[in-house]
């Protein structure tokens, strides 16, 4: 019985001196990953000319029906298909636009926050007529 007692107390003890040695890498492992960060944190910056969609749609921005809405998509896939990759996306931006029309936005203001919210992901750029041309299908469609 001495002989099993004594065993298992060796293997305990060695059971805790294992996990010791491991804890020891283990924090040195988070000091070097924590030393390797910034000590100040920061919200990453955003373009400034890019429009925040939440931001700018009011509660009362007109939405397009089903027959508007398909008419929108068509307009706009002919401007460029990426840009109804995503058609609800496509459509919210199109509601943006519209509140910045409704607001009384000079038409240069409104095409350059056309540009900027419809550039990017699958349109990597924009053409000033195409976002003119965004502009008049919105307009066309169910923003009038």
């Amino acid at each position: 019985m001495e002989r099993k007692k004594r065993n298992w107390i060796i293997a305990g003890v060695a059971v805790v001196a294992f996990g010791g040695v491991l804890s020891l890498f283990q924090d040195d492992n988070d000091k070097a990953e924590a030393d390797a960060k910034p000590k100040t944190t920061t919200a990453p910056a955003k373009p400034a000319d890019k429009p925040s969609e939440a931001a700018s749609k009011p509660s009362d921005t007109p939405s397009p029906d089903a027959a508007q809405r398909e008419a929108l998509i068509r307009a706009l896939r002919t401007i460029e298909p990426g840009l109804v990759a995503k058609e609800d996306r496509a459509v919210n931006r199109a509601r943006n636009m519209c509140s910045d029309i409704k607001s009384g936005m000079d038409d240069a203001k409104v095409k350059s926050l056309a540009k900027a919210r419809y550039e990017g992901g699958t349109v990597p750029s924009l053409t000033d007529d195409q976002a003119a041309n965004i502009v008049t299908a919105v307009r066309s469609s169910f923003c009038s």
